[in-house]
């Protein structure tokens, strides 16, 4: 016997605002805490979006294009539109989690980042054909992160993007959600009273329960050795606390590697500086994407869009340059491929769609994206995004944040 789903309403939203307000509602406080929450004073989360706000559009009255394109090449892939999905971690806002962000991916034609603090494995995430670039941490030795690479090569995977530079400093001044070691009975009592107010995720989740016999699953099935038990998320955490940082050396290594193993391209996430962006050059990196990781890692760090700019005259070049934080709608995208970014990355945005409404809330919210570039491209009389340039847009004076223009003696290499 099929049960009807009774808390079915209109599934389609009209903006990611929509979405995000969906997943509040839908979600138990504690896991929409773990989407919007960001380190320390949330500064850094407020600037992303902020800063889109004060740059404007210069349209023409005349002049529009009958027909406009929105993809492009980036990291070697041809894509259906600018927009890429950035590697987080366990998605469990909906059962199908990962899964769901890849078909959506798929359906779209762009690339899934899959972090490998994923809660679904690589191999179920390239099972569904999205072209996906797999995601590592600086975590364990280099045996165990040669078994990772490998792994992620022989499942498919079409690149590597490595996050190297977190700080740990979260300390959020409303509290962090609680988010259990693994779901049991136990946890499940403890969380009772925030997620019984929720019916419909409940719901969801029982749907799971009934296929499949098993309970949401926040382990690292990534992380797991060849052989053994996938650790939980806060072992595969502890493991990541206790590796020592990685030098530029280090990334030169972990590039090297990845190349002689898969050859395909090596992208360095979270880039703030401009002369990061050269060292990564010097190393050999394909690509990198300036950001400040949703706000998530050293509160202060300036808005990403504010460093696109400088980092893309510098290095763009040379490598792809991608940005990732804040982007809500069409016109963002517009913006930062206007200020020299190949692309954007999401991830709240993308997540709220995932809780709202499964894959096909993914789907709404490229469509979303998709709707908005191709209003500006109209707007601004273009034919395809590839033709953004800085004139198209009103930039103030004070706009960009140029950081490490001039290399800091004091600051250790």
């Amino acid at each position: 016997m099929k049960l009807e789903n009774p808390w079915r309403q209109n599934p389609w939203f009209e903006s990611v605002a929509v979405a995000q307000a969906r997943a509040r509602k839908r979600l138990p406080a504690p896991v929409y805490g773990a989407l919007v929450a960001g380190s320390e004073r949330g500064q850094s989360v407020e600037d992303n979006e902020a800063a889109f706000a004060e740059l404007g559009l210069a349209p023409h009255v005349v002049g529009q294009q009958p027909v406009r394109t929105m993809d492009t090449t980036v990291f070697g892939q041809h894509i259906g539109l600018p927009v890429i999905f950035s590697p987080t971690g366990v998605q469990a806002v909906h059962p199908d989690g990962e899964v769901a962000v890849a078909r959506a991916a798929a359906a779209r034609n762009t690339i899934m980042g899959l972090s490998n603090f994923a809660s679904k494995s690589v191999e179920d995430v390239t099972a569904t054909g999205a072209t996906t670039f797999f995601q590592m941490y600086w975590t364990g030795d280099q045996d165990t992160m040669v078994q990772r690479m490998q792994r992620a090569h022989e499942a498919g995977s079409k690149g590597l993007i490595a996050t190297l530079d977190w700080s740990f400093s979260m300390g959020r001044d409303w509290g962090s959600p609680e988010i259990p070691e693994k779901v049991d009975l136990k946890a499940m009592v403890r969380l009772a009273p925030k997620v019984v107010t929720k019916p419909r995720w409940m719901w969801q989740f029982g749907q799971q329960y009934r296929q499949t016999g098993k309970l949401p699953d926040l382990s690292a099935p990534n992380l797991a050795p060849p052989g053994g038990e996938a650790p939980t998320f806060f072992g595969a955490y502890y493991e990541w606390m206790t590796t020592p940082p990685p030098t530029w050396d280090d990334v030169a290594w972990m590039r090297d590697t990845w190349k002689q193993i898969s050859g395909t391209p090596f992208v360095l996430k979270g880039v703030c500086r401009i002369d990061d962006a050269r060292r990564a050059v010097d190393v050999g990196v394909d690509g990198i994407s300036v950001s400040n990781h949703g706000g998530n890692n050293l509160d202060g760090t300036p808005a990403a869009i504010r460093m696109v700019r400088p980092i893309a005259q510098t290095v763009g070049h040379q490598i792809d340059v991608v940005m990732d934080g804040g982007v809500r709608r069409g016109s963002d995208v517009v913006k930062a491929l206007a200020l020299g970014a190949k692309a954007v990355l999401i991830g709240r945005a993308y997540l709220w769609g995932l809780a709202a409404n499964g894959q096909a809330g993914v789907e709404n919210v490229l469509d979303v994206m998709s709707g908005g570039i191709d209003s500006a491209l109209r707007g601004l009389a273009l034919s395809s995004t590839t033709e953004l340039r800085h004139a198209h847009l009103l930039v103030p004076a004070d706009f960009d944040r140029a950081l490490g223009a001039v290399a800091d003696a004091s600051v250790a290499p």
